[in-house]
């Protein structure tokens, strides 16, 4: 295989290629969701399919992004944010009714957007393969700790059994960053660069 015909530049590629038709899809969506003249249940579904283009938006970035990292050409913008800030965001993001947000946290300098990213999805994985209903994100210091990890989702959120492509993007990201990603009994351990 030539360097240009890698399989990391190959789903590159392919993210980069479905863009296109899924622009379509989500712009058809959301001109069809200003109209006021649908009706249910089409309305509903129109909506449905809104709100699934963004979803694959959001894989297909994971997707770009775990590519360029084991290509080495992920050159990540670098700023500052807490770390109290990102468990914040996994709270808005998956509801405050599931995650638990505490910690004074400090500031670290990463890929700001991937890394609320990878943290939301570190704590998705916890919920949805822990059978757990609530998981508490803290913020101490440059660390996040998650928890509680359950032994059979202890793999999947460690990137090591491939169920949760999130996780295993966010475990990757976390590593390229400079950080680390480990596991302490119950607790997952994120450590981010400073």
């Amino acid at each position: 295989m030539t360097e240009d015909s890698s399989f990391p530049k190959l789903v590159s590629l392919a993210a980069h290629d479905l863009r296109t038709p899924l622009a379509t899809v989500s712009g058809f969506a959301k001109t069809l969701i200003r109209r006021e003249s649908l009706e249910d249940p089409a309305s509903r579904y129109v909506q449905m399919i809104e709100s699934a283009a963004g979803q694959m938006v959001e894989l297909l970035d994971e997707l770009g992004l775990a590519a360029r990292i084991e290509d080495e050409r992920y050159e990540p913008n670098l700023q500052e944010v807490n770390t109290l800030d990102l468990a914040r965001g996994a709270a808005a993001e998956l509801g405050e009714d599931r995650v638990r947000v505490g910690g004074d946290g400090a500031a670290v300098r990463v890929d700001v957007e991937a890394t609320q990213r990878a943290v939301t999805a570190l704590a998705q994985c916890a919920l949805r393969h822990g059978g757990v209903e609530l998981v508490d994100v803290n913020a101490a210091g440059p660390e996040l700790t998650i928890a509680p990890i359950t032994p059979a989702s202890a793999p999947v959120v460690l990137g090591e059994a491939l169920r949760d492509l999130g996780a295993a993007v966010a475990v990757r990201l976390v590593r390229a960053l400079g950080g680390s990603v480990e596991l302490d009994g119950e607790t997952l351990h994120v450590r981010l660069p400073r």
